[in-house]
């Protein structure tokens, strides 16, 4: 129900004095408007035409009232008390024409208007006020249709909703697509926890969003409130609170909501209580799962969007360092506990983080941690709470980064330890992560032992040798390895084979012939160095 949207696609918004004005039935008579220009884009509800002293006796409120001024009294305070009365009961203009009585509107009339306000429309020429009510009714009552099929329209969709089970995010993304405005759902602790901007961006949206939140006040009932106009609606169930849905206004210059935005905003609250009723998962590791995807695959608009979508989520983006972290269970059993208690661990040693599942058994984790904060006792509290809940849990950690938008370099920093990480790999004595100086050449090979180039390159350099020890029994792969390892020392070669160096000798000429290497040249041993740490990593995989 965009305002902006072409007939049949969003609501006709109300009609209104100026509306009214504009119509060839009306603009025949050449109105002029005398008081109240400020006022003309009061909703027009009703047209009635009188002849009575005391026309508000009439009246409900909203009307267009046409005269020809022959009633209207001829002393001052007979007219004042004639537009109190049409103004008192909130009569929408008032249109007086110039053709039998009077020819221009009495000074009192429009002294009167003007004091409170009512516009005061004059017609210079002859109209037929029988055809203006009949254009007008007509289309008041085919407004009155159009609204009733809408709000049928706004009942379906969210009925829809709730019975596919839909989720947060899908919920207030259809009450924006609906309205054509920004819908906001936040927790009690102001913060924003799913944005759809409509017409703007993330960061025009949420920028100062706890600020601007808390500014609103707190209602019991949908109400337009605060110095920005916001349009709120309460999520609740049985008495509990858990958030509120937010409808920003138009930044256009039109109405600020009508009730079809608040019909289309209470259905979203109402939404939003199921879907909270039917998913487990809290809003807020949501909201940080998604923030956190978002940043790791660069989803972001802007970097401005990302930076006020995570300062709304709570995280602290300015002055702070980020530090990303991945934590891969491998449990196969999925991370929702993990996550949890992570999150928990965080919040009780004071830091702000974003945490949440970007695969199975994956955790991503963003640390923003104060200037003067060491990332590394941090990160060693969260391989506590890791392994205790699972003991083959492994911790990597990309670079320290300064900027938010380079979030995602961090994050494939760590992945890239992670995927150098073979099982069991022996850590440092003094820590229990791994980081991008851990990975050297073996693990570097770890990390590309699916390659097809890599396994070309280790039976190539020493497919022979293992060819040649399957067939005769021999163990030359395991002398060359000796021989690497000492650095090309015989003497250390044969010690650690437990061989003679004569036999340590003859084998090594043994190996040069079937490999056609010369074992003397540094830059071929270094080939076939690497050549053998590809195998290795091969076999362990």
């Amino acid at each position: 129900m965009n305002d902006n949207h072409p007939a049949g696609h969003g609501p006709t918004r109300a009609l209104t004095v100026a509306d009214v004005l504009a119509l060839p039935v009306l603009a025949a008579g050449q109105p002029q408007v005398v008081t109240g220009v400020a006022h003309l884009e009061r909703p027009v509800g009703w047209v009635h035409i009188t002849e009575l002293t005391d026309p508000a006796s009439f009246l409900k409120g909203g009307e267009l009232v046409l005269t020809t001024g022959m009633p209207l009294p001829d002393d001052v305070p007979g007219v004042r008390r004639y537009v109190d009365e049409l103004a008192d009961v909130g009569a929408a203009a008032l249109v007086i024409e110039l053709v039998r009585r009077y020819h221009r509107p009495p000074d009192a009339l429009v002294d009167a208007c003007r004091l409170r306000g009512l516009p005061l429309v004059t017609l210079a020429k002859d109209v037929n006020f029988l055809e203006v009510t009949q254009v007008v009714h007509a289309l008041l009552l085919g407004n009155q249709a159009d609204a009733m099929r809408r709000t049928q329209r706004i009942h379906e969709v969210f009925t829809a909703l709730t019975l596919r089970g839909a989720g947060p995010e899908d919920v207030v993304r259809a009450a924006a697509d609906m309205c054509g405005r920004t819908v906001v759902l936040e927790n009690l602790a102001h913060q924003a926890l799913v944005c759809e901007p409509s017409g703007g961006t993330v960061e025009e949206a949420l920028t100062g969003w706890e600020q601007r939140s808390r500014a609103t006040g707190a209602h019991d009932h949908t109400a337009t409130c605060g110095p920005a106009g916001w349009l709120t609606a309460p999520v609740e169930y049985q008495g509990e609170r858990w958030g509120r849905v937010v409808m920003l206004p138009s930044r256009t210059d039109g109405p600020a909501f009508g009730p079809e935005h608040v019909t289309v905003l209470e259905r979203t609250a109402m939404a939003l209580t199921v879907a909270r009723l039917i998913h487990h998962t809290p809003w807020e590791r949501t909201a940080h799962r998604n923030a956190l995807r978002d940043l790791v695959d660069q989803r972001h608009r802007s970097a401005e969007d990302a930076h006020a979508r995570c300062a709304a989520l709570g995280l602290p983006t300015d002055r702070s360092r980020f530090v990303a972290t991945l934590v891969d269970l491998r449990t196969g059993s999925g991370g929702t506990e993990a996550e949890t208690r992570l999150s928990q661990e965080l919040r009780t040693a004071g830091v702000s983080a974003l945490v949440g599942e970007l695969a199975p058994d994956r955790l991503g984790i963003l640390l923003a941690l104060r200037p003067s904060q060491p990332w590394r006792p941090v990160v060693e509290r969260i391989c506590g709470t890791a392994l205790s809940l699972a003991p083959r849990a492994v911790v990597s950690v990309g670079s320290e980064i300064t900027d938010l938008s380079d979030t995602a370099r961090s994050f494939r920093e760590a992945a890239r330890v992670a995927e150098a990480t073979p099982p069991g790999q022996p850590l440092p004595p003094d820590r229990s992560f791994h980081e991008l100086s851990d990975i050297g050449l073996h693990r570097l090979l770890y990390t590309l032992r699916e390659d097809t180039r890599i396994q070309e390159y280790a039976e190539q350099q020493l497919g022979r040798l293992i060819d040649h020890d399957t067939q005769h029994g021999t163990d030359l792969l395991t002398t060359l390895r000796h021989y690497l390892e000492a650095a090309g020392n015989k003497t250390t070669a044969a010690r650690r084979g437990g061989l003679s160096r004569e036999t340590m000798y003859q084998r090594l000429r043994t190996i040069e012939r079937l490999l056609d290497r010369d074992l003397e040249a540094g830059e071929q041993r270094t080939e076939l160095h690497a050549a053998l740490m590809a195998l290795d990593v091969l076999r362990t995989h």
